[in-house]
C-alpha cells in the first residue's frame, strides 16, 4: 500500500477520482469544507503550514483550483494563493519528504486559440494573451520545471471536462440549460469554436494511470471527438426535444482542439461519446 495527497477531491474530477482509486491506495485529501478520516482541513486560498501534512506520502495529485477564477481581479489574490502558491508549498513538501510523483492539473488554454491541433511540443500562448487564471496555470508549470530532477512530474492539460455534476456555470452545462430555457447562444461564425471535450469518467481514467507512468510528461487530456458549439447545440437540442435559439456573430471563431496521441499512448483512449454523455446528463 502507498499513500496518496490529492487536492480538489471535491471538484468534479476529484470525486470521480476518488471513486477509481485502488484499495491499495491510502488516500488523504486537503480540504476545507469536507469532514472525515484522512481530510486535512486547509484553505488553500490562504496562508497554511506545510507541517500539518503527512511525512510519509508516495503521490501528489494537485487538482484544486480556485473557484473564483473568473473574479478578476477582485479575487486576484485568492486565485493566485490556490493555483500557484499552493503548488509551490506543495513541491517544497514533496521535496523535503521525498515524494516519488507529482501530478499536476494544468489547463489546455495555455496554448491559446489556433486552427490546429496542438500537440504538447506546440508553442505556447505569448503571456500578456492569456489572462489572469491561464497565467497562474502556466506559473506553475513554470515552477514544476525546477523539480524534475527531484521526482517525477506529470503535467496534464485538461480541455474542457464536463459530466453530470458539473458546476452550471461551465461550458457544456451552461449550453444545455440555455437550450432548455430558450435562451439565446451567440456562435462566433456559423459553427462557433470547435472543440475536443473529454467527460470527467475518461478524464478520471487518464489521472489513475498517470500514477504509474515513469518519467516526466506534459500532456493533454481532450476527448475523441472534435465538435463545432452548433454541433454541441444540435445534439443537446435533439435529445432535450426543444429547437435551440441561435444568434450568429460576423466574426472567426477561435478554435482550442487538442491532439491527444501522447494521452492515448501513454494514459488511456476515451470512451465515452458525447452523445452518450448528454443524454445521461439530461
Amino acid at each position: 500500500m502507498f499513500n496518496l495527497l490529492l487536492t480538489g477531491s471535491s471538484g468534479l474530477i476529484g470525486s470521480e477520482l476518488l471513486s477509481l482509486l485502488s484499495t491499495d491506495c491510502k488516500v488523504y485529501q486537503i480540504s476545507h469544507t469536507l469532514k472525515g478520516t484522512n481530510i486535512i482541513n486547509l484553505d488553500l486560498s490562504n496562508d497554511w503550514d506545510i507541517n500539518a501534512l503527512p511525512k510519509d506520502i508516495n503521490t501528489i495529485i494537485h487538482l484544486a483550483q480556485s473557484p473564483d477564477f473568473r473574479e478578476f481581479p477582485q479575487k486576484a489574490e485568492s486565485i493566485f494563493n490556490v493555483n500557484v502558491r499552493s503548488t509551490q508549498k506543495l513541491l517544497e513538501y514533496a521535496q523535503k519528504i521525498g515524494v516519488k510523483k507529482f501530478i499536476y492539473a494544468s489547463s489546455g488554454g495555455v496554448y491559446g486559440n489556433g486552427e490546429q491541433q496542438f500537440s504538447e511540443d506546440s508553442p505556447l500562448a505569448p503571456s500578456g494573451d492569456l489572462g489572469f487564471y491561464l497565467s497562474t496555470k502556466l506559473c506553475s508549470e513554470i515552477l514544476l520545471e525546477s523539480y524534475t530532477k527531484y521526482f517525477d512530474i506529470v503535467t496534464l492539460r485538461f480541455f474542457f471536462v464536463y459530466g453530470k455534476k458539473q458546476n452550471r456555470s461551465m461550458l457544456i452545462p451552461r449550453l444545455v440549460d440555455s437550450v432548455k430555457e430558450g435562451k439565446v447562444i451567440t456562435l462566433q461564425g456559423e459553427d462557433g469554436i470547435k472543440i475536443n471535450p473529454i467527460h470527467v469518467k475518461d478524464a478520471a481514467q487518464a489521472i489513475k494511470n498517470a500514477i504509474d507512468l515513469k518519467g516526466n510528461h506534459k500532456i493533454n487530456i481532450a476527448g475523441k471527438e472534435v465538435l463545432s458549439l452548433k454541433q454541441i447545440i444540435d445534439t443537446i437540442a435533439q435529445i432535450v426535444g426543444k429547437g435551440a435559439k441561435i444568434e450568429i456573430q460576423n466574426q472567426s471563431a477561435k478554435n482550442l482542439i487538442a491532439n491527444i496521441d501522447k494521452m492515448e499512448k501513454l494514459l488511456t483512449s476515451p470512451q465515452v461519446t458525447f452523445q452518450r454523455a448528454i443524454e445521461e446528463m439530461i
